[in-house]
């Protein structure tokens, strides 16, 4: 196949809407030899203040956030300057990206456009070279399926009610393929839903952005008292089959020094009280954003205490940025990376965070967001970098069972060669 094939012919982009009802863009790149990919920005409820910026209109269409803005840039600016580049340059065009933007955050082009774009070249150039996305991106070696982690209780900023920390996951991980772990996860979720009807009636059982139930709990107890009771009720075994995690979201908890958790300002030595008793009462395996996005001094003193049970995870205090990830690893402040690929703006940027924490010995999980669309690029990324997990909601609502969907298709695809990486998840916390 001739190198010209790949070159881009021409790139375009739209307008289209997320699963919270709110404008996104969509970007096609197409190449000469006639590859096409796409690829649909998400959206946070929850971010870090160092995330890439999402580029939006302001005004009164859309409720001010729509992106026509973005997609004029990428139809007048960014096409020209693609076009004829080889699209397997991934790295230079994403650079070349960056350069068009020219600011430290992504705020003149947008993340949300640059993620698009990154993401609709990747796309184009497997399409191209007639491999599989996963594929293309990690190699033949690429065949290692992800620990599903689902949030299934909602608190924080994705609810209503009066739960302090944002997400109560469960996590899979006790079995021998991800179409089993999935299958385990369907059924707790749906004896989760006969449990939380029973007791709180039929409100509680409306699912929020992640397709999480937000039953009227206020304790962090209640949950994973509940998720226990559901993962026993289905049959599983809590600890050695179906684990649980939690999303503290700390920032958004955070005032003047201080962590407002059920009515009361704590200090973080106290907050970190409240998660050693919680690791040591219930079978959490998983921990991200534990406090503040800047507060490494207490991500280290989580990880001295915890790391022995349970993944403390950096979302919030890495934002997908490698030069984050270096630092908080040098300090020992996490054990885990949740990558998402719009917090950075680039597919290339994401890839050498991801990098930074394999060298350092830190796991990494790649994410979805809140506003989240029916592109199921994180999948195959997953697979792709042989990540330890995804997060990507509840076993519930298209944009998110579409990422699991995918997995499944990935790993029938694979056949005999494919294997899962529940079984390493306790060895990995306990140092084997």
């Amino acid at each position: 196949m001739g190198g010209e094939a790949f070159n881009i012919r021409r790139v375009r982009a739209l307008q289209v809407i997320d699963s919270r009802g709110n404008p996104t863009i969509k970007a096609y790149v197409e190449l000469a030899g006639g590859g096409y990919g796409w690829g649909i920005a998400p959206s946070g409820a929850s971010r870090g203040e160092r995330e890439a910026v999402e580029l939006r209109d302001g005004g009164r269409k859309w409720r001010g956030k729509g992106v026509s803005r973005a997609v004029a840039i990428v139809n007048t600016i960014v096409a020209p300057r693609l076009e004829g580049v080889d699209s397997r340059r991934q790295s230079y065009i994403d650079r070349l990206l960056i350069e068009l933007d020219g600011t430290p955050n992504k705020s003149r082009i947008g993340g949300n456009t640059t993620t698009a774009l990154s993401i609709a070249t990747a796309r184009a150039a497997a399409d191209q070279a007639g491999l599989e996305l996963f594929q293309y991106l990690g190699g033949a070696g690429a065949r290692r399926l992800p620990i599903p982690i689902l949030n299934v209780i909602n608190g924080g900023v994705h609810a209503g009610n009066d739960l302090d920390f944002q997400e109560f996951m469960i996590v899979p991980h006790g079995f021998n393929s991800f179409t089993d772990a999935i299958r385990a996860a369907v059924e707790i979720y749906g004896e989760l839903r006969g449990l939380l009807k029973e007791r709180y009636g039929a409100t509680a059982v409306n699912v929020g952005d992640e397709g999480g139930f937000a039953p009227p709990m206020r304790k962090a107890e209640e949950p994973l008292q509940t998720l226990v009771q559901a993962v026993e009720k289905a049959g599983y075994e809590p600890g050695r089959e179906v684990s649980l995690g939690i999303d503290a979201a700390a920032s958004q908890l955070y005032r003047d020094g201080r962590y407002l958790v059920e009515g009361k300002a704590i200090s973080r030595e106290e907050l970190l009280n409240i998660y050693q008793r919680l690791v040591e009462n219930y079978p959490i395996v998983y921990l991200e954003d534990p406090f503040s996005e800047d507060d490494f001094e207490s991500f280290k003193a989580a990880v001295e205490a915890l790391s022995a049970r349970t993944l403390i995870v950096g979302d919030d205090l890495l934002v997908t940025n490698p030069e984050r990830v270096k630092e908080a690893s040098a300090d020992g402040a996490v054990t885990g990376l949740l990558v998402k690929v719009n917090q950075v703006g680039t597919l290339t940027e994401a890839l050498e965070a991801i990098q930074a924490a394999r060298d350092r010995g830190v796991a990494h999980i790649v994410s979805h967001r809140s506003g989240d669309t029916e592109d199921t690029f994180i999948a195959d990324l997953s697979v792709a970098t042989g990540a330890l997990m995804i997060k990507a909601g509840a076993p519930a609502r298209s944009e998110r069972t579409s990422k699991y969907n995918r997995l499944l298709e990935i790993e029938d695809t694979l056949g005999y060669s494919a294997s899962y990486a529940g079984p390493e998840l306790l060895g990995l916390i306990r140092g084997g």
